[in-house]
């Protein structure tokens, strides 16, 4: 799942991107309102973790933003203010959730897991498709009860197709999701191939069909329809 942390504070910046990225989550960073605002135009994001206060803007601006062009993306408000206030106008213009400052990481980490879980997978602790069960807590796959070892791209991969079964995805959505930020420096998108056929591979040899569709010309779609 990719997140960009909006933050001016430099060592808390740090930290939770170190954090969440030990937890499995592709972390990109914004410290001030307008990188932030380049990033979320430029790139989709599952979740933002947001700081309101900014030197040269508010982060309510950036909620405001998003929600009218990213419905369905997942905002997490951290901030130093606990008014009622302001925990009223974050969660009116569309975030999930807010956290004030002091927090621990491991709050941060389950609140944004349990915004993930809402917005992508109806709420469910475990990530279902067919015959294959993904738990997100400790990023195991199951294929009908047995193990399946995937590398971490090969499981970010995996709950993508998932989250977006039925859809076409094209080769740029996979590598963006996949790399975030660093996919502009890719000479081409080969190394994806790659990635689908040893999952697809893996899935199969487990007594999965084969649901990965290859849309010539468009990308790839995660489906039990042939």
């Amino acid at each position: 799942m990719k997140i960009l942390v909006i933050e001016d504070e430099p060592s808390l910046l740090l930290s939770m991107q170190q954090y969440l990225e030990e937890e499995g989550y592709l972390v990109s960073t914004a410290n001030t309102f307008r990188t932030a605002i380049e990033k979320v135009n430029d790139y989709d994001y599952d979740c933002l973790v947001i700081d309101i206060t900014l030197p040269d803007g508010s982060g309510f601006d950036i909620i405001e933003e998003l929600k009218q062009e990213k419905a369905n993306i997942g905002i997490v408000i951290v901030s130093a203010k606990n008014s009622l206030d302001d925990r009223l106008k974050g969660l009116d213009l569309g975030a999930d959730d807010y956290l004030t400052k002091p927090f621990h990481l491991a709050e941060l980490n389950a609140r944004i897991k349990s915004v993930l879980r809402r917005r992508f997978f109806e709420g469910n602790p475990k990530i279902t498709f067919q015959e294959i069960s993904i738990s997100p807590e400790n990023q195991n796959v199951f294929v009908q009860d047995e193990l399946v070892e995937l590398t971490r791209k090969e499981y970010e991969l995996l709950v993508f197709f998932i989250s977006n079964k039925h859809r076409i995805l094209s080769k740029s959505a996979i590598a963006e999701h996949l790399w975030g930020d660093s996919m502009d420096l890719a000479d081409s998108h080969d190394f994806i191939y790659t990635h689908i056929k040893n999952l697809r591979k893996k899935l199969i040899e487990k007594g999965c069909p084969d649901y990965v569709k290859t849309r010539y010309g468009a990308g790839y779609s995660f489906s039990e329809k042939t």
